[in-house]
C-alpha cells in the first residue's frame, strides 16, 4: 500500500506514566497506546489511564489495547478513558471486535509456521481499518522485545499495516525500508523496563524513523 510523502506513523504503546505521554507528544508522535490486557506487566486500570489521558498532546490518538477481554471490560475502558482507536490482540472474532462501532486493528501473530496471507486477514476481519503485525506466537500474547521475520509478511494488503515486533532505535530504520509499513509500533524497545520508558531511546527512535523517511523519499 502506498504511503502518502513516504511519512511513517509512529505508536508508542505500553504507557503508564504521563510524562512520558508528554513527552511523546513533543517528539511528534502520532498515538499512544495503553494496554488493559490480563496479564502484562504494562498493564493500567481504566481510572489510571482516564488520568494520564490529559496529558495527551491535540491530534493524538489514544489507542487501549486488549487480549481476550470480556465485552463488560471494554466497554468500561470506552466509557471511563474514550479512546480514539482499538486494538485486539486475542482471538478476537471479527463481530465482536466491530460490535463496539469504533475503527479498530487486528493483531496478527508472525511467530507461527503457517502461512499469513492478505487474502484470509481480509475475509477473517473485513471491517479492521488495519493490521498490525507482531512477533508472538498464535495464541500466545506480544511485547516479546523479538522481532520476526520481516519477508513473512503478507503481500496484496489493501489496508494500513503497523509493524511491531522487537522494533527499537537500533534497527527501526531497516525495518522500515525493507517493509514501506503505514506505521509502526513500540513498546520495549524504548523502555529501561516494563512500562518505563527512556526518554533518550524515545528521541532516537523518532529520529530513526524520520530518518527512514528522507531515505525513502531520495530514492
Amino acid at each position: 500500500m502506498s504511503r502518502t510523502l513516504y511519512r511513517t506513523r509512529i505508536k508508542f504503546c505500553g504507557m503508564t506514566r504521563a510524562g512520558d505521554i508528554r513527552l511523546a507528544g513533543e517528539l511528534g508522535v502520532d498515538a499512544v497506546g495503553f494496554i488493559f490486557a490480563r496479564n502484562s506487566p504494562r498493564r493500567v486500570a481504566p481510572a489510571e489511564a482516564r488520568a494520564m489521558r490529559q496529558a495527551t498532546a491535540p491530534m493524538v490518538d489514544v489507542v487501549a489495547l486488549f487480549r481476550d477481554n470480556s465485552k463488560e471490560e471494554v466497554r468500561e475502558v470506552l466509557r471511563t478513558v474514550r479512546p480514539t482507536l482499538l486494538q485486539f490482540h486475542g482471538q478476537e472474532e471479527e463481530s465482536f471486535c466491530r460490535s463496539f462501532n469504533m475503527p479498530y486493528l487486528k493483531a496478527v501473530a508472525m511467530g507461527g509456521k503457517e502461512e499469513v496471507t492478505a487474502r484470509a486477514l481480509h475475509l477473517a476481519y473485513p471491517t479492521a481499518a488495519g493490521f498490525l503485525f507482531d512477533s508472538h506466537a498464535p495464541g500466545g500474547g506480544g511485547g516479546t522485545g523479538v522481532a520476526f521475520d520481516w519477508s513473512q509478511l503478507p503481500t496484496g494488503l489493501h489496508r494500513p499495516f503497523l509493524l511491531a515486533g522487537g522494533i527499537k532505535p537500533e534497527n527501526v530504520f531497516d525495518a522500515i525500508v525493507a517493509t514501506l509499513p503505514w506505521g509502526v509500533d513500540v513498546s520495549s524497545g524504548i523502555e529501561s523496563e516494563p512500562g518505563i520508558k527512556d526518554g533518550y531511546k524515545m528521541r532516537k527512535f523518532v529520529e530513526e524513523v524520520r530518518r527512514a523517511d528522507c531515505h525513502e523519499l531520495s530514492l
